[in-house]
């Protein structure tokens, strides 16, 4: 089956893959991080038939955030459709600049050489694989935060395929983020001067240990007690250590937060709120 043959040649070629990594990178990187890059001979695009790819969703659509040590499962559903019906279908994620061993620097890989195929009708199904996303393995490193593509393959019962090295290119992978809040003195008397300091921090990838995320605006929001919704009350910077802090005047009883809103490269985060007992 072309399916499996394929996926063997992509797996069996991953030892060379570490030839592609920049040669600090492939001196940290652990044994793993061959799986990193692919041969050339793997071909991005390919077709024979009337096999067609029609839609492909990673991770039901949502970001795929990775932290420092525990690994995020991923499902990439492919569906597919044939006039004699969908043997088979695959995919992985790759990051880089085009599909081949020199300029691809990051996979998931899945385990299993084929999807778990449902049928959809007569002619098309849906097949599902797993990939897993290791901060100790496959995410190495914080240049991999970003954009990925997706490589799939779909097979038809008849043998006719489809290839696509590049069939979605919006896959978002994320260093995980944290966010404090600190509202302080407490409790204060109304229309003194309340102190909320908090820290931005996310996932550094490299050393397995979060850090502050420097410069980034952040919003401080204001709920009081019995409100349905927050207020932005201001938006301020995070310091060279990701630090946050800033004065307000007390008012009322209330709850405090900070809000961030993300970049292309860490997910949206909001604090636990901090209740101030105003007096």
């Amino acid at each position: 089956m072309r399916i499996r043959a394929t996926v063997a040649a992509l797996s069996g070629t991953l030892a060379l893959s570490a030839l592609a990594l920049p040669a600090a990178q492939a001196a940290d990187a652990p044994k793993a991080l061959e799986a990193a890059t692919f041969a050339a001979k793997a071909s991005a695009d390919a077709s024979e038939g009337d096999t067609k790819i029609t839609k492909v969703t990673v991770n039901g659509g949502k970001d795929i955030v990775v932290g420092t040590s525990a690994k995020k499962t991923v499902k990439i559903a492919i569906t597919a459709t044939d006039p004699t019906g969908i043997e088979d279908a695959t995919a992985l994620l790759w990051h880089g600049t085009s599909f081949d061993r020199n300029h691809i620097d990051g996979s998931m890989v899945p385990k299993s050489e084929s999807g778990d195929c449902r049928a959809v009708n007569a002619t098309t199904s849906t097949c599902t694989v797993t990939v897993v996303a290791d901060p100790k393995e496959n995410i190495y490193g914080n240049v991999l935060a970003g954009k990925w593509k997706v490589w799939t393959l779909a097979q038809g019962k008849d043998g006719d395929y489809v290839q696509k090295g590049a069939y979605a290119t919006n896959v978002s992978v994320k260093r995980a983020a944290r966010l404090t809040t600190n509202a302080s003195p407490e409790p204060i008397k109304k229309g003194k001067t309340l102190t909320v300091t908090g820290a931005l921090t996310r996932a550094n990838w490299e050393t397995s240990k979060y850090a502050g995320y420097t410069k980034q605006s952040v919003k401080l929001q204001y709920k009081k007690k019995g409100a349905s919704s927050y207020t932005t009350l201001k938006t301020i910077k995070s310091d060279t250590k990701g630090n946050l802090k800033t004065t307000v005047k007390a008012s009322a009883d209330g709850y405090f937060r900070y809000v961030f809103a993300g970049t292309s490269t860490t997910p949206s985060v909001t604090s636990t709120a901090d209740f101030v007992d105003v007096r």
